[in-house]
């Protein structure tokens, strides 16, 4: 047992963390939560842990510091090629047709737990070069850290970070600068950045897309369908929803149905279906 994080408050911290946020700490990731407590400690005017855990409980900023250290922001631009692909060849394509049909021609999509913005920006990117051009798109990218959220507005990565990004989306998206490269205003101005908990509704209703990769993972199994609930929810008909490639909605009881492409597998709101 840990002299810093005993058992009782391994037990406390994490039903705090838990019933905030739903994200769920498993014994085998006791020794992440005591390393980012330690960090919180440090950065707080409590000397102890029972301290700590006595203010935060009234300290809504607080808790939000915590719960953004907790979170890990690990993602890069066009991460996983089946789903980029998937994405730019089927669901594109797919919802074009279905707007045209419904004489629409505004895509409306959800990046969910977007950490610092490479996932929405590329999906700003695809949209940009393959949309028609009298389509209009509404971009949602939320994140549990506040942290990660400033650096997805700021749009400014550094030269390690914009690996994996095609040379002429680099060139035409891009400015580059010392150390780095920043994201163009014509970019940055088809995506609204915002604080979101996945744990409470977003008030979106008939989305087209949500991309929500490797974030359930962290969540219990009550805790993931209710999330997936609320996406159904969020979604309007013939909507698409992209989750981890180690995350499944197998065995879980949803309205989505399994959805084969030539690229990737990913899950679809029916035409029938309302939120």
């Amino acid at each position: 047992m840990s002299e810093f994080l005993s058992d009782s408050y391994f037990e406390k911290f994490r039903s705090l963390i838990y019933d905030a946020s739903g994200i769920h700490f498993s014994a085998t990731n006791r020794s992440i939560l005591e390393s980012r407590l330690k960090e919180r400690l440090r950065n707080s005017q409590a000397e102890t842990l029972e301290e700590y855990y006595t203010s935060i409980r009234g300290n809504e900023g607080e808790l939000k510091a915590l719960l953004d250290s907790v979170t890990t922001n690990l993602t890069r631009f066009f991460r996983n090629t089946a789903h980029v692909e998937t994405f730019e060849y089927y669901v594109v394509p797919a919802l074009v047709e279905m707007k045209k049909r419904s004489g629409t021609n505004k895509i409306r999509i959800w990046s969910a737990g977007c950490s610092t913005g490479e996932e929405p920006y590329t999906i700003a990117m695809i949209l940009r070069e393959v949309l028609p051009p009298d389509f209009s798109t509404e971009i949602l990218a939320s994140d549990l850290s506040l942290k990660s959220l400033m650096t997805g507005q700021q749009g400014f990565y550094p030269d390690n970070r914009v690996q994996g990004i095609p040379e002429r989306y680099l060139s035409k998206y891009f400015d580059q600068k010392t150390g780095g490269y920043q994201i163009k205003d014509e970019l940055k101005r088809m995506i609204r950045f915002d604080y979101h908990n996945l744990k409470h509704d977003s008030g979106q209703r008939n989305l087209d897309v949500i991309f929500c990769r490797n974030v359930l993972i962290y969540f219990d199994e009550a805790a993931q369908k209710a999330v997936v609930d609320r996406f159904w929810e969020a979604l309007g008909p013939e909507a698409f929803l992209f989750i981890g490639h180690s995350e499944s909605l197998f065995g879980m009881n949803t309205g989505f149905e399994f959805h084969r492409t030539d690229w990737a597998c990913i899950y679809k709101k029916g035409a029938g279906a309302h939120g």
